[in-house]
């Protein structure tokens, strides 16, 4: 745990074949990071640019796309758990995510197939399936956890999808005879990237809604009191906007929370060592900053709505691309 004394977790957002066997271990016995994401995006850069994966490639020739991407995804996987698996046997984290097919992200019951098979396929238990935000994936998240696999709720946009997947999670608990570790990954920096040029243009401040929105949704979160269920900050990159690389990380550092990041980012936030909790704020001064925004033309319900729906086709347009390129 990076920040043990408020139990602030960092995860490295990222995952490639060499660079599970070199950065991933280094910045595991630096304490830096406690575990680590992937998502489609993510395995599409990995696997399409990356000359370590050709040897298995070539065993994989009588295989469908779908097989070969599995194969690979899985075996990166593996890796990465058992590199964090002396974290997660200290019960120090150590858990990596695979997500689940995107194109499954409508149905329940295909979502609940893939995940029991993904994880004892993996056969590791310091494995999170990547489950998004929706109605059909509220509903797999609640047979998972009851069936003892650890969860990551992704895809997150507002206190009301934060909110289901806590109680899918709350459900599965109940049903199961096992507890396990579940986390509820906020999505932050696309907020600001889809609203800020409108919001400048008004005289609002810009790169603000993201935090606030994401600090609202952790708080939702934390007064559950959900055992063994963590807010997750995702989405923590700048992308341009002149602001500092380690600026969400550095807004959003909070006690029991997780924040993903790219490698880039998490070694610019433990470059100046901030350890100080910022979170939680002041409900007035995020309701003030939000009739702010409503007043510049901005539905920030709506727009979160339509960063889900992006999100989404953005997961199966990765997943498509790489398909096309193992065909």
């Amino acid at each position: 745990m990076y920040i043990p004394q408020i139990q602030f977790s960092l995860w490295a957002d990222f995952i490639e074949r060499d660079f599970i066997d070199t950065g991933l271990k280094r910045l595991v016995e630096q304490g830096v990071v406690n575990g680590a994401t992937s998502n489609p995006a993510i395995f599409k850069n990995a696997i399409l640019t990356s000359p370590a994966y050709q040897m298995q490639l070539e065993t994989l020739q009588n295989h469908t796309p779908k097989a070969k991407y599995e194969a690979l995804a899985i075996t990166d996987i593996q890796k990465a758990a058992d590199a964090l698996r002396p974290l997660f046997d200290q019960s120090d984290d150590g858990y990596v995510s695979i997500e689940v097919d995107p194109y499954l992200c409508d149905d329940a019951v295909g979502t609940i197939e893939e995940g029991r098979r993904l994880f004892r396929t993996i056969e590791r238990p310091n494995v999170m399936i990547k489950v998004p935000a929706t109605d059909a994936g509220y509903v797999a998240m609640e047979t998972l956890v009851s069936e003892g696999i650890p969860v990551n709720a992704t895809l997150i946009f507002s206190k009301a999808q934060a909110l289901a997947c806590a109680n899918s999670f709350a459900r599965g608990l109940e049903k199961g005879s096992v507890q396990v570790d579940t986390v509820i990954s906020i999505f932050v920096s696309r907020l600001d990237r889809a609203i800020d040029a409108t919001l400048e243009a008004k005289g609002v401040q810009p790169a603000l809604a993201g935090v606030y929105n994401a600090a609202a949704i952790y708080e939702a979160v934390e007064s559950l009191e959900l055992p063994r269920c963590r807010a997750l900050f995702a989405s923590t990159g700048v992308k341009g906007g002149g602001l500092r690389p380690s600026y969400y990380v550095d807004a959003l550092l909070a006690a029991h929370s997780v924040n993903t990041a790219p490698i880039e980012t998490i070694e610019a936030f433990v470059a100046h060592g901030d350890t100080e909790a910022k979170l939680p704020l002041d409900a007035e001064r995020i309701e003030a900053h939000f009739d702010a925004v409503a007043e510049a033309g901005v539905d920030i319900e709506a727009v979160c709505a339509q960063l889900m729906d992006e999100g989404l086709e953005a997961f199966k347009t990765a997943f498509a691309e790489i398909l096309a390129e193992l065909e």
